[in-house]
């Protein structure tokens, strides 16, 4: 084993290892949008926790000014909830309390890249281009530069350490339409274009990987100077399972909230609408359970 990926283990890992009776992490999480629109425009939401992810939803709750809601799962499993937002000024909120594992990103040095034949058939559509991560854009950039790296997880943590080294965070510098192509020449973006390109680079050399979109608190890290917002992250299949990796923080971390999983970010927005709905605020929260009193 490459003693590089060992001093990444030892040195990122150790400090923030759980033990095995460590109580599971209560935490406070969710979000608020307000908008004033000319009319009513329909919207689909996608803030929720998933039903299977490595976390479990004790009580939550919904105000959307009075506008009814129902839900429904996508292509990916992941929960979606449709309404129309009225005429004017309106305000949704939502907030969870979830229990988390107490451990940080499970890892597996080990875990080995599989052959194109050797992978599950629902693993292959994660290996193919989409909209927003041209991975044949990118395929020579691919091989070029990580095609000597042994296959499996050195691979992938060597994407997530080039990624995180050679973009920088800017908010405000890429756009919903932005693609890993374009993050790839502008080396600038936020945690979506740190995920898109990492995810493409990943499915140029035929590791299938997937989009991630969750709540991600501040535990046992410092603070970014900035407002809290959704966070992007990857999923990348090596060995016979998923692995969580996070070009944007390149740390493994405690207290992941899945929302949803998909090809990009065009899979799971938090809010896809069907008119024009610009919002006027946003905010994001999460904490640990205690560590909030009231609603931001």
């Amino acid at each position: 084993m490459d003693d590089s990926v060992e001093d990444w283990v030892g040195l990122r890992g150790a400090a923030m290892t759980a033990g095995p009776a460590d109580p599971p992490l209560l935490l406070d999480v969710g979000c608020r949008f307000r908008h004033r629109l000319e009319s009513p425009v329909a919207v689909v939401l996608q803030v929720e926790p998933r039903p299977d992810g490595p976390h479990s939803v004790i009580e939550e709750s919904w105000d959307t000014s009075g506008a009814p809601t129902r839900t429904y799962r996508d292509l990916y499993g992941n929960l979606c909830r449709r309404m129309v937002i009225p005429a004017g000024e309106s305000t949704i909120d939502y907030h969870a309390t979830v229990e988390a594992s107490a451990g940080i990103d499970p890892a597996d040095v080990e875990a080995r890249q599989l052959r194109v034949d050797e992978l599950p058939a629902e693993t292959l559509v994660h290996t193919l281009p989409s909209r927003l991560c041209p991975s044949d854009e990118l395929a020579t950039t691919a091989w070029r530069t990580f095609g000597d790296v042994d296959g499996g997880w050195e691979r992938v943590q060597t994407i997530c350490d080039w990624v995180h080294d050679c973009v920088i965070f800017e908010t405000g510098c890429s756009t919903p339409q932005t693609t890993a192509t374009m993050v790839l020449l502008q080396r600038r973006g936020v945690c979506r274009d740190f995920a898109h390109l990492a995810v493409s680079l990943c499915r140029a050399l035929n590791i299938p990987a997937r989009y991630v979109v969750g709540y991600l608190p501040d535990i046992d890290v410092v603070p970014l100077d900035a407002p809290m917002d959704f966070c992007a992250w990857f999923e990348a299949y090596l060995g016979d399972r998923w692995w969580t990796f996070d070009p944007r923080n390149n740390q493994r971390r405690r207290g992941r909230v899945v929302i949803g999983r998909g090809r990009d970010a065009v899979d799971v927005a938090m809010i896809t609408s069907y008119g024009a709905a610009p919002l006027l605020e946003m905010t994001v929260w999460a904490d640990r359970a205690a560590a909030r009193t009231a609603a931001p």
